[in-house]
């Protein structure tokens, strides 16, 4: 996300990737104005001409819309954004859809000034702007699994496997092996974008063969090969918890927010110091206990939902006053669908209670 102006009632923003999406989908809420160019029928410029019936001409201009509602699906390249028209040349108070994608220039406006979590949201995402997405290959010796990382989530885009029924099928000896992991490799080096860097992970050999046939076939992209202790989705997620790969993920937003859940669940695990649901995180923030929450940002934008009484907003901004910190979380991750099952909210604390 570029930032384009900013006051305390309007930003102008550049969408710079799909991450950005995630983020403005998120930002655009019921009440706020947003504004883009868009294209609308003249009327004027219809009607009939030389005895036939002449179509109105479609013109761009700028639409300022009062947001509805949004519509947005994880990892695609367009967010809908349906409202009512307050400002354009043609059809005001008639309703409309601005589809907004990738290097579009947008006006958001909030009469009352926009929100703290809304805030933040867009400093995170200018602060991860222009940060490729990473790529992670869970590699077996007959099934290799491909992830993309984005900076709210992950998603698998390709499966390839030996073990019949897929693009590569044979007798599982060395040579067929080889064969399989040179053609993936190949394949995986065309699916991938040329900044987008790579890593490997397995629980076996099989991993670095197949980095060592990817650099021999002269793919240059960064590589790195780091073993997990199972295969699948599964060793995706332990790359991202564990933060393996450091020479790749450092600095990742996805990797401290996956880190920091999967404290929690070891606290968990072990009774150690931690809270969730409303009795617990109220009473931990009565004894000034709480060190960090994480909580889920679709969670903390419900209108509906509260906590101890307060809405989840005013409630956070207790949390300055006992020098504790927040985390808005996305749930299109393994550890932020968990985070969803326990409400939303989770605190790492610093002493029980």
């Amino acid at each position: 996300m570029q930032i384009l102006k900013r006051e305390h009632d309007l930003w102008r923003l550049r969408i710079r990737s799909s991450d950005d999406l995630w983020v403005l989908a998120r930002i655009c809420r019921k009440g706020k104005h947003f504004g883009m160019l868009g294209e609308r029928r003249d009327q004027t410029t219809g009607g009939i001409e030389g005895g036939r019936a002449k179509a109105a001409e479609r013109k761009k201009m700028w639409i300022l819309l009062y947001i509805e509602n949004t519509e947005y699906q994880s990892f695609s390249d367009t967010l809908r954004v349906h409202g009512i028209i307050e400002e354009a040349k043609v059809d005001k108070g008639s309703h409309h859809t601005h589809l907004v994608g990738a290097g579009d220039e947008i006006e958001l406006r909030s009469v009352a000034g926009f929100p703290t979590e809304d805030q933040r949201l867009l400093d995170d995402a200018v602060a991860a702007g222009g940060k490729p997405r990473i790529a992670i290959a869970a590699v077996e010796s007959d099934e290799v699994t491909l992830y993309e990382v984005a900076n709210h989530g992950i998603r698998e885009v390709h499966q390839w496997t030996m073990r019949g029924g897929g693009k590569y099928v044979g007798q599982a000896n060395s040579d067929v092996r080889t064969s399989f992991l040179r053609n993936l490799g190949k394949d995986i080096d065309l699916q991938l974008g040329d900044d987008v860097p790579l890593i490997l992970g397995g629980p076996g050999l099989a991993r670095d063969q197949l980095m060592e046939l990817m650099r021999a076939d002269g793919v240059s992209r960064p590589i790195s090969s780091v073993a997990t202790s199972i295969g699948g989705r599964p060793a995706a997620n332990e790359v991202l918890a564990e933060g393996l790969a450091e020479n790749i993920m450092s600095g990742h937003s996805l990797v401290k927010e996956i880190g920091l859940l999967e404290q929690v669940w070891r606290r968990m695990g072990t009774d150690g110091a931690v809270a969730y649901g409303e009795a617990e995180l109220v009473l931990a923030m009565q004894q000034g206990a709480i060190e960090m929450l994480l909580i889920t940002a679709d969670l903390l934008r419900h209108e509906e939902a509260s906590i101890g009484g307060r809405k989840w907003p005013d409630w956070l901004a207790e949390l300055d006053a006992i020098g504790a910190e927040w985390l808005q979380c996305s749930t299109e991750h393994d550890s932020g669908a968990q985070l969803e099952s326990f409400g939303g909210a989770v605190a790492l604390l610093r002493f029980k209670v």
